[in-house]
């Protein structure tokens, strides 16, 4: 029957897959991200806080039995190491791997300690400063329980030589960022020769733990106390009382790390200064390094096993976004090329059906043609220069001119003729702007629809070849539509109608007097009537065209547009070959990677559900 400490190991293999796979403190690249804390997060961990030189480095190194950090004055650590330690069965031999070499296996930890060192001045230099850029390492002994512990930079007071100013606040944030989360627990070390009132990891814990739920206070270099003094106060909780035991560790002195003590021999050293000290024998069998790990892990157990439940939530809540965003992404593209057109050919039909929705009403857009024939056109109409164009002056002089060295006899037919013409041919310019107008609002609802298509947005080159193939047709479609509404204009001046003229002899005589000579014909009243006339039959032809420029335009463009803006383009892709089809699929690589990692993701997620419902069940 599997027992709580295989779900310990569980919990430390998904951080370590968290870890490959970025899903560690930060974005994870997807809807997952944008409402839920990361799986990391939500899993226990140990950090490691500590003013500088208080033992850090020496307590992990006892926990884990090897040693293998860096070593100096100063500060050390400047960056965060995540360590996980993954037991094995006895006989395995110990090896260590970090992230950044995966496929490197570590068995000289001498190596460790110097690629651990290397690898942080990669990032800092090697200088004194700090980065919150963590280093990822795992180690695989039967000589660990399974732990996830984070060493962070040692707290510290004063800025020295070579570290700027605010190197003290750095510090104090970066480490405020990892024990600050409501599932970190903390080990706060401190040296028993510093008065616990003074401690740095205390006093940082106390502000993010008041409660004191989620710290483990450590006590070192107790074998370094002044003679007559003891740690008892502080290891018996009366100093500072926390809701866990506090534990003494006596690490390795210099003098045994220059020796190259084995980490073996000092524990055994350490476990006989505990069970022959007279100040801490009745404490014994709760002190050390091997007590603390057994301790840390029992607690990871019971921890573990009351997050089960919310851990198992945020995941299955996490799949489901997860799954809905690779919907959204879409799936890989087919290699087939049969397949691959069928793919081009069903995203162009999305992109039509939201290009039609915009015209139809479905979404915003179509409205504004109307307002074309509506406002734009009548506006149009209405500013025509006919008044200068019917002005008593310009009247008298084509009306003149079209008689010649003649007088008329009964009425001025070409000055009428010219007359009417030369108003007529003012209606281009509103028919050409509303060709071009409707044209403009076309090219924009294809712009629109191309970035609404969400299938689409996969594929930059597809959508840079509609939007071509799309504006190549609108520019033929206006070209027509620009020919039919000059034409349209052009009939109205190549036949007159004959039943309004007919009448104006008639209208003339009802009020003339046949005793009028013909010079009274061109008084100024005279020319006043055929400019009214002309102006009438203007007005009737402004009607109609008003009403047939709108109904050309939605034929030749609106129509065409619903109905073959694309069937060019489907003819040409049709002739393509493979490559070709494939290059217009050729994603956007961004977005490529985010599917990779949103895959990526979803079955770790996957895997550590099945896996936690396995042990937690057999649990």
């Amino acid at each position: 029957m599997a027992t709580m400490e295989s779900l310990i190991s569980l919990v430390n293999r998904i951080q370590r897959a968290c870890t490959i796979l970025g899903d560690y403190g930060g974005d994870s690249g997807g809807a997952a991200a944008a409402s839920l804390p990361t799986l990391w997060e939500s899993l226990p961990s140990v950090a490691v806080v500590g003013g500088q030189s208080s033992g850090k480095s020496s307590v992990l190194e006892s926990i884990v039995g090897r040693d293998f950090l860096p070593r100096g004055s100063g500060i050390v650590t400047r960056r965060p190491l995540v360590l996980q330690l993954h037991k094995t069965e006895p006989g395995i031999t110990e090896y260590a791997e970090f992230l950044h070499k995966q496929r490197e296996r570590f068995t000289d930890f001498a190596m460790v300690r110097k690629e651990i060192q290397d690898e942080t001045d990669k990032i800092t230099g090697k200088s004194k400063q700090i980065s919150p850029v963590p280093i990822h390492l795992s180690i695989y002994s039967p000589n660990v329980v399974n732990l996830t512990l984070i060493d962070l930079p040692g707290l510290t007071k004063v800025a020295v030589e070579g570290q700027p100013e605010s190197i003290v606040k750095d510090i104090e944030n970066m480490v405020r960022l990892y024990v600050e989360k409501p599932n970190c627990i903390i080990l706060a070390i401190t040296p028993a020769n510093q008065d616990i009132a003074t401690s740095d990891a205390i006093k940082l814990a106390r502000e993010v733990d008041p409660a004191g739920e989620r710290t483990f206070g450590v006590l070192t270099k107790l074998d370094l106390m002044d003679k007559g003094t003891n740690a008892q106060d502080v290891l018996e909780g009366r100093a500072y009382p926390l809701q866990h035991p506090w534990v003494g560790i006596v690490n390795r002195s210099q003098a045994d790390i220059n020796k190259n003590v084995d980490m073996i021999a000092a524990r055994q050293r350490e476990r006989e200064f505990f069970s022959t000290s007279p100040d801490y024998g009745h404490l014994a069998g709760r002190m050390g390094s091997e007590y603390l790990a057994k301790l840390l892990s029992k607690h990871l157990e019971s921890v573990i096993k009351t997050r089960i439940p919310g851990i198992t939530s945020l995941i299955n809540r996490s799949i489901d976004d997860l799954e809905s965003e690779l919907d959204h992404l879409g799936r890989p593209v087919a290699i087939d090329a049969g397949a691959q057109l069928y793919t081009i050919l069903e995203l162009c039909r999305a992109f039509d059906r939201v290009f039609k929705e915009h015209l139809d009403g479905g979404r915003p857009g179509g409205d504004r043609i109307y307002g074309v024939f509506d406002y734009q056109l009548p506006t149009a109409l209405r500013k025509l220069p006919f008044d200068r164009h019917l002005s008593l002056q310009n009247v008298r002089k084509v009306v003149s001119e079209a008689d010649g060295y003649q007088p008329h006899l009964i009425a001025p037919e070409q000055g009428y003729r010219r007359l009417i013409d030369g108003a007529l041919n003012y209606f281009r310019g509103p028919a050409e702007a509303s060709v071009d107008a409707v044209h403009f609002i076309l090219k924009e609802i294809v712009r629109r629809s191309i970035g609404e298509t969400q299938e689409l947005k996969r594929f930059p080159t597809l959508q840079a070849e509609i939007a071509s193939a799309a504006t190549d047709a609108l520019e033929r479609f206006r070209e027509d539509s620009k020919k039919t509404t000059l034409r349209l204009v052009e009939m109205e001046s190549s036949y007159l109608t004959v039943d309004f003229f007919r009448k104006l002899p008639l209208e003339a005589e009802k009020g003339g007097d046949p005793t009028v000579s013909n010079v009274d014909r061109y008084a100024e009243g005279h020319f006043r009537r055929i400019g009214s006339n002309v102006s009438s039959y203007v007005g009737m032809v402004s009607q109609t065209l008003r009403n047939s420029i709108p109904k050309a335009v939605v034929h030749c463009q609106v129509k065409e547009a619903k109905r073959s803006l694309l069937d060019l383009f489907y003819t040409q892709v049709g002739k393509k070959e493979g490559k070709q089809l494939a290059a217009l699929l050729d994603e956007d690589p961004a977005l490529m990677e985010r599917r990779q990692k949103c895959a990526r993701r979803l079955e770790l997620y996957k895997n550590a559900r099945d896996e936690i419902d396995s042990v937690s069940w057999a649990a």
